[in-house]
């Protein structure tokens, strides 16, 4: 009896991991294929199957407001992503190689409040204050100068810790033996520094194109007239039902992601690959 019970009690150990992993997959993906398959959908309504149709994503190609909040939404996200990571490094560099100037509690404070902070909170502080400025100078309109403003200062937050844990990490003595021969200070962090925290950039980089690609609260609050980001635009027809050419829209952005997870984990299996076969290959030389 004793050793029905323990067969079975193992059993139940091997599998029930994995059904609650199957489960766990199911939750995730099942609504996101729902979608890809309303997208091919020939009937609007998403309950009735109308047969297998490219309808909706011709006429995604044709939809201006679309085209138009794509074309702010991937502009500022670069503008975004670009500047963050250059405020991003020169914060991280205060923070990590002068740890005992005045007043550095209070920068680290301020760089890191937004990371906890709520957006609602971000966003409804930045409108008063630029309403405040506007009435004081005229300027700035709300758009997408705005908008900007307010994913740089979330973005920059990101990428100062994302830089930050990558430079406490980094060997000095490579910075110094730079220095000892003869390098200057800019030499050795455009030479030294900055090839070796490429990959912490290139990751900040990523995640603030990201984050302002995605925002859709801090677009709320800051944008006006003409100014409507992508998401906005999504999240305007979903609140008035299900629009077939949102799902149309969703689809041709998992297929863009998937491509690029795909060719990303490639050419880094590649990379690795090869690092893999020059330590065999130095290992093998006399």
């Amino acid at each position: 009896m004793s050793r029905g019970l323990s067969r079975v009690s193992g059993r139940s150990a091997r599998w029930l991991p994995r059904v609650w992993l199957a489960l766990g997959f199911a939750f995730l993906y099942v609504p996101i294929v729902a979608l890809v398959v309303a997208a091919f959908n020939a009937s609007p309504l998403a309950s009735v199957w109308g047969g297998f149709s490219l309808r909706w994503f011709v006429a995604l190609t044709q939809d201006k407001e679309v085209l138009h909040g794509l074309k702010l939404s991937l502009g500022i996200a670069l503008c975004t992503a670009t500047a963050a990571v250059v405020l991003g490094t020169l914060a991280a560099l205060a923070l990590v190689r002068h740890p005992r100037f005045g007043g550095r509690t209070l920068m680290a404070g301020m760089v890191n409040a937004p990371l906890v902070m709520p957006e609602v909170i971000i966003g409804l502080s930045l409108l008063l204050m630029l309403v405040s400025v506007q009435r004081l100078l005229g300027v700035p309109e709300r758009g997408w100068l705005t908008i900007w403003l307010g994913h740089l200062l979330v973005g920059m937050a990101y990428a100062t810790v994302v830089i930050q844990a990558r430079l406490q990490t980094l060997d000095r003595a490579l910075e110094e033996a730079a220095q000892d021969l003869g390098a200057r200070p800019l030499q050795v962090f455009f030479l030294v520094t900055l090839p070796m925290i490429a990959p912490s950039l290139a990751s900040a980089w990523l995640l603030t194109f990201t984050l302002s690609m995605d925002d859709v609260v801090i677009a709320a609050f800051l944008s006006g007239p003409g100014a409507t980001t992508l998401p906005l635009v999504v999240f305007s027809r979903a609140r008035l039902g299900l629009d077939p050419s949102v799902n149309a829209l969703a689809t041709v952005v998992i297929g863009v992601v998937a491509l690029a997870v795909i060719g990303g984990s490639y050419a880094l299996a590649r990379l690795e690959r090869r690092r893999q076969l020059d330590v065999a290959r130095a290992h093998r030389s006399p």
